[in-house]
């Protein structure tokens, strides 16, 4: 006889599988990004081409459910310039810059989310949490390196990379607070505000958009619709189930996603130092996985 899980366990459960899937599929983006780079359509050109569409085409179904989140329109708008912000950057730092160092400057998005959940939401920051955080960032520095690490000199790029991470925690705790918005709406908002502030540095990053054809329209529709319409709504099921802190450490799993896939289909090398630090990020996110959240953690 087979006991059925109680509620919450199986929504916490959904929720952790769902961040897991979620990091899979944005660690593999990188791919795509290159390859519509090569096609004319990198940066700001792409993501106003995908999440501004989509974002656009979400908007009417949106605007239904207004009695439902009106009276947090401000968190949604939250949700939409931090997430739109935080996407906008990730793509053009990926796209412009090297892929694993924009990764870990990234990766430091766990550190904002512990911290912007202790001091926006009061959440306990326990030991094995503080833990997994010191775990996936020493990981993230030995994917790089070491020491070696920032052996380049810091660029536009970078700023970028770190600049998506911290957007990027501030939405995860905008849609914490967001309880009574639905996810597919917080996604809808992500999209728009992305389409939006692309739409507004297209001018300042003076690209043009490259000739149209079938072909590359449909594959801009099966990225936009398909592959980030799942990694979005997988991502802000799990945020809105789960504390800012223990998804912001879940989370980087994606790391560990766009290293092996660089491995595998990259053609990239991993030296010593690169496997300690994916066993060191993909150790913190199973503590993370199988560690219940506090019951003594304060709601807001």
């Amino acid at each position: 006889m087979t006991l059925a899980l109680p509620r919450e366990v199986a929504t916490d459960r959904a929720a952790v599988a769902a961040l897991l899937a979620s990091g899979l599929l944005w660690g593999l983006t990188w791919i795509a990004f290159k390859h519509f780079a090569s096609l004319g359509l990198a940066g700001v050109t792409f993501t106003a081409a995908t999440y501004g569409l989509v974002g656009a085409a979400m908007l009417p179904f949106v605007w239904r459910q207004r009695r439902i989140w009106r009276h947090q329109t401000g968190l949604l708008a939250a949700i939409g310039l931090l997430g739109g912000t935080a996407i906008a950057s990730f793509v053009a730092a990926i796209t412009y810059g090297e892929v694993m160092r924009m990764m870990l400057l990234f990766y430091l998005a766990p550190v904002w989310s512990v911290l912007g959940g202790r001091i926006v939401l009061g959440e306990s920051i326990t030991r094995p949490r503080a833990i997994a955080v010191g775990i996936s960032i020493s990981g993230a520095a030995m994917l790089l390196g070491g020491p070696r690490m920032l052996a380049a000199p810091p660029g536009w790029q970078d700023v970028l990379a770190i600049a998506s991470g911290v957007f990027y925690a501030g939405q995860n705790i905008a849609s914490r607070l967001a309880t009574d918005v639905p996810v597919g709406t917080k996604s809808a908002a992500i999209f728009a505000g992305c389409g939006a502030i692309s739409a507004v540095l297209l001018p300042v990053a003076g690209t043009a958009f490259p000739t149209v054809t079938t072909t590359l329209l449909l594959q801009l529709a099966a990225f936009a619709v398909i592959w980030m319409g799942a990694a979005n709504w997988a991502t802000m099921y799990g945020v809105t189930h789960l504390e800012a802190g223990r998804a912001g450490v879940l989370l980087v799993f994606e790391l560990v996603a766009a290293v092996v896939s660089a491995l595998l289909i990259g053609g990239e090398n991993l030296d010593p130092w690169g496997w300690a630090g994916c066993g060191c990020i993909a150790g913190a996110a199973l503590l993370e996985a199988r560690t219940s959240s506090p019951s003594g953690a304060k709601r807001r």
